[in-house]
């Protein structure tokens, strides 16, 4: 089996991190992995915030949490870095192309044994006040919608093992 569809198969995601950050020379690999993620018409609508900051993290992840009906709870699960997956909300496909750009992010962590986990709920984030306030710090358009959060960090433990592909994934007529 090539390596690539090695890396597709055996990618797992991580909900458990170490506190240890991420190397600068990976995260940089993965981020450019990310740009190279096709959009419709080639037009590039999306933008990746590399999010290190321990307390932008926290209130991204209190965010998300109040979103998910869990207050209280991490749904970032301690990840050191989040990636905020973002694109133009004026692009016909900015939906499938963020959501491209997000396995592209995974996979590239993967094949660098880096763990990652999409985290759903950045559209409702980016649409809140605090969300705002992010886009306007970072210098962002606030056009800009919320496709998801790659979180980013070495696993703390062994990851999952798969679930058995589903019969009828596949149809051939």
């Amino acid at each position: 089996m090539n390596e690539t569809l090695k890396v597709l198969r055996e990618r797992r995601s991580i909900r458990k991190y170490e506190a240890r950050q991420i190397d600068p020379a990976a995260l940089d690999a993965i981020l450019e992995a990310g740009t190279w993620a096709p959009s419709g018409m080639g037009r590039q609508p999306v933008v990746m915030v590399a999010i290190q900051d321990p307390d932008t993290l926290a209130v991204l992840s209190r965010v998300n949490a109040e979103i998910m009906g869990a207050p209280g709870t991490d749904p970032f699960y301690g990840a050191p870095t989040a990636v905020a997956v973002l694109a133009d909300g004026g692009a016909a496909t900015w939906l499938q192309d963020g959501s491209l750009t997000m396995g592209y992010l995974m996979t590239a962590a993967a094949s660098l044994d880096i763990g990652s986990c999409w985290i759903n709920r950045a559209m409702e984030t980016f649409e809140r006040p605090e969300g705002k306030a992010l886009l306007q710090r970072w210098g962002l358009p606030d056009t800009l919608r919320g496709v998801g959060f790659c979180l980013l960090g070495y696993a703390d433990g062994e990851p999952p093992q798969p679930k058995p592909r589903k019969a009828g994934a596949i149809v051939r007529p």
